[in-house]
């Protein structure tokens, strides 16, 4: 370990557990020779130490799943790298069900693992009884095998990155606690700590339990809480012979292995305990909590019901150690948007020893290359909102993301804690209309209308669904609203902006004033960073209109990219309100609310008008198929607005709707279609990129289309009309996975299941193909281009 500390270093790592070394160790593979790592205590302290280090593959989406699969393969390395031992144990995993809900879920789950290129499948209660003989099997309906996972020795496991790490130049000075962050000009400078201070030009936070304190030193919301976790320890019993693969009971909320020839018995119980900032100091280090056998004991009924054995076992100890959560059960990865030079790898939601190899890859790689090494946007430091981060907030919903741990993926299921953070301006006149809410960046969005008892969760067709198609009937056959508020708004003003805009973006934003310019933000690999419709409103004003969840990251991009231009950005989200009026009865309705210049407005043009006698500034587009306007107004207007509209007979209708409706017109979405590693020209929106260049990504993009890079992106219509896919489906052509849906609905318009996807080969128009939902295959046929496209219009400047 080091002795004295250096007076700068290219970078910093602030915490010596599982995510902290293995982000040292990238780093200096990557060639930061002078990095180095502070830790407070003594490594491995906090969580990692008694983490119970499983390490499974398969997660809900492709790049997750391939960072930890990066992680399998290290650890098995690492050993033969360095001659460090990592207990790596590789018996698999038994995930069994216990209802048919559970079974659905499983089964979806090994569909994925066969898109993923990881070995799984289905077996029988009794199959499952002989790999865990110990195991009471009767109300087990069956399971799912995955013979590749397993365990590691976390504190092995760090040892062996450290030494590999300190081999190749890095440092580690243990007993060194962080005392302040210095920064200037909201750029990280360097660290004061108990032995010094070191000036560095990036700091990577890797702080678990302590994360939101420390990165509040940098200016930075870091919204990660810590809370209890279980699990108990007994002495060796009768049946324990060796390693036993981890079983998984999610439906008990308990997953279970052997240690030391007795059992380990773990839990995600319902609702955790949160752990107020303070209680852990910085005295605790290979610290525990007390027992708790009152709150263990429901899990511990539970556990007794699954393995008999254990009424008879000796206990060795209820193990009460915490873990940090988010309020949306991801980890946090990349560059704050506060402070420039300020990474975060914290928040692991109990993976930590499965994603730290590949989330320090990732971690290290965003530092030293400016992106992580493939596409993590849900893992993205920046994607949540301001309220998150109140301690109110993270002390209830912290422990409802414990508890979800194990949840079944159902749609549209909602959290129930930490609601009605952020109101839209019409939340009562949507309650009064029967919405069902669903939580977005803090905001109350309706999903659906006129049902207020909470939905049946299934994987069936939902109670929702006749709501769902009535509204978009009406914005078929009549008018409906839909309401955009919670969009993110940004205001570009000054003498430059058009030059920036032309620079940031890769649409054609130098249209007159009155435009409306529908265009990709590109990154210099020129894949995208989002998707953003814009508003010239004056020669020196445009209006950017991002996703709800996008506006923190967008506005720290934009304004990242402003160095040397001549303008100003002003976050304007709450100032207005959005209302989308659609459908074939839109005119006559904009005509009677005393608006009827709007009808002369083109395609993808800006216009003002008055609406009830307030002043309104609509564009002339849609996001569902159908023709209409998107109408802002100051929020304070928006009553008044609706009013007008729904007395002249539109409807309001849902975001199921609006998705419903986007995947019928084969409207792509950031998240879903669009992300960090594809380009316009896979998700053909090439159209809507200026062939003149100019614009961040535009040499990337050429290389990419001198490489053959073709759209990608498909329409599916299913034939069943009871199948229900949800996305992350693998689509079968003649046998072989081609692609993944990425957006799946009902096309209430044409009255089948559809789906977005992509597909990894060209493949005709009206091609037959079939995706797998739950490992029951469903035919379907491919379109390229719009499953219903009413006008032919398409989302042209």
């Amino acid at each position: 370990m080091g002795t004295v500390l250096p007076s700068h270093a290219s970078v910093v790592v602030i915490g010596g557990g599982i995510m902290g070394c293995s982000t040292l160790y990238h780093l200096a593979k990557m060639g930061v020779g002078d990095a180095i790592l502070l830790e407070r205590n003594k490594l491995t302290s906090g969580t990692t130490w008694h983490s119970a280090a499983q390490v499974r593959a398969l997660r809900h989406s492709h790049n997750l799943t391939r960072m930890i699969q990066y992680s399998v393969d290290l650890y098995s390395q690492l050993e033969e790298e360095t001659g460090q031992s990592v207990g790596w144990i590789q018996k698999g995993s038994l995930s069994i069900a216990t209802t048919p809900d559970r079974m659905t879920h499983v089964k979806r789950q090994e569909a994925l693992a066969h898109a993923y290129g990881i070995e799984a499948y289905s077996v029988s209660a009794g199959e499952a009884k002989e790999r865990w003989p110990l195991m009471n099997a009767d109300d087990v309906l069956g399971a799912v095998w995955s013979p590749d996972d397993g365990r590691v020795s976390p504190s092995d496991v760090c040892a062996a990155l450290v030494k590999s790490a300190k081999g190749m130049g890095a440092k580690i000075f243990e007993n060194t606690g962080v005392t302040g962050i210095l920064t200037e000009n909201g750029r990280i400078t360097g660290v004061e700590t108990t032995q010094g201070t070191v000036m560095c030009d990036a700091i990577a936070l890797c702080t678990g339990l302590w994360s939101r304190e420390t990165g509040a030193m940098a200016g930075a919301e870091v919204p990660a809480l810590a809370c209890e976790h279980f699990y108990l320890l007994t002495k060796p019993i009768d049946g324990i012979v060796g390693n036993t693969p981890t079983l998984s009971d999610h439906d008990s909320h308990l997953y279970i292995r052997d240690d030391s020839g007795g059992l380990l018995v773990g839990c995600f119980e319902p609702m955790g305990k949160p752990i107020k900032p303070g209680v852990l100091d910085e005295t605790f280090e290979f610290g525990l909590l007390p027992e708790d056998w009152d709150h263990f004991e429901p899990m511990m009924e539970l556990a007794l019901n699954r393995l008999p054995a254990l009424e008879t076992a000796e206990v060795k100890m209820l193990l009460n150690g915490p873990e940090s959560f988010t309020p949306d059960g991801t980890f946090m990865l990349g560059e704050t948007a506060e402070t420039r030079g300020l990474f975060l790898g914290c928040g692991l939601n109990s993976v930590g020893l499965a994603s730290g190899g590949g989330a320090g890859m990732n971690l290290a790689h965003c530092i030293v290359h400016g992106h992580t090494a493939y596409d993590l946007a849900e893992a993205d430091a920046k994607r949540f909102a301001p309220i998150y981060n109140s301690l109110e907030h993270l002390m209830a919903r912290a422990p409802e993301i414990l508890g979800t741990h194990y949840d079944i993926a159902y749609p549209g299921k909602q959290l129930s804690t930490a609601r009605n953070l952020r109101a839209l301006p019409l939340e009562d006149e949507y309650k009064a209309a029967g919405a069902h809410m669903g939580q977005f960046y803090g905001w109350e969005r309706p999903l659906y209308f006129g049902k207020t008892t909470e939905p049946r969760m299934t994987f069936e067709r939902p109670d929702w669904f006749e709501n769902v198609a009535a509204e978009v009937k009406a914005a078929h056959e009549g008018a409906a609203i839909f309401d955009a508020s919670p969009f993110g708004k940004i205001e570009v003003s000054g003498p430059d902006a058009e030059a920036f805009m032309l620079k940031t973006c890769a649409g054609y934003m130098g249209r007159k004033p009155g435009s409306a310019i529908y265009t990709s933000v590109l990154n210099e690999r020129s894949t995208f960073e989002s998707d953003i419709t814009a508003h010239r409103i004056a020669e020196d004003h445009y209006r950017l209109f991002v996703g709800t969840a996008a506006i923190k990251r967008d506005l720290a991009w934009f304004r990242r990219h402003s160095e040397g231009f001549d303008v100003m950005l002003t976050d304007s989200t709450e100032d207005y309100a959005v209302l989308g009026l659609m459908g074939p009865e839109s005119s006559r309705i904009i005509s009677e609310v005393g608006a009827p210049e709007l009808n002369e407005l083109g395609y993808f043009k800006v216009g003002p008008a008055h609406i009830a006698g307030k002043h309104v500034r609509a564009v002339r587009m849609s996001y569902v198929g159908e023709a209409g306007w998107e109408i802002t107004m100051k929020a304070e207007n928006a009553n008044a607005v609706y009013a007008a509209l729904t007395a002249a007979g539109a409807k309001p209708a849902g975001m199921f709707a609006q998705t419903s409706m986007r995947v019928e017109k084969g409207f792509c979405a950031m998240g879903h279609e669009l992300d960090g590693d594809n380009t316009p020209v896979e998700a053909g929106l090439l159209f809507a990129t200026r062939k003149s260049g100019g614009f961040i990504g535009y040499e990337a993009l050429q290389e990419r289309l001198a490489n053959g890079a073709q759209p990608n992106v498909v329409s599916l219509t299913l034939d069943d009309e009871s199948a229900m896919p949800l996305g992350h489906e693998p689509i079968y052509l003649d046998g072989e996975i081609i692609g993944q849906t990425s957006t799946c609905a009902f096309g209430y318009r044409i009255g089948k299941p559809v789906a977005l996807g992509h597909v990894k080969t060209q493949v005709a128009d009206g091609a037959r193909v079939q995706l797998d939902i739950a490992r029951q295959m469903f035919d379907a046929t491919i379109t390229i281009g719009p499953l219903f496209d009413p006008d032919g219009s398409r989302m042209k400047p």
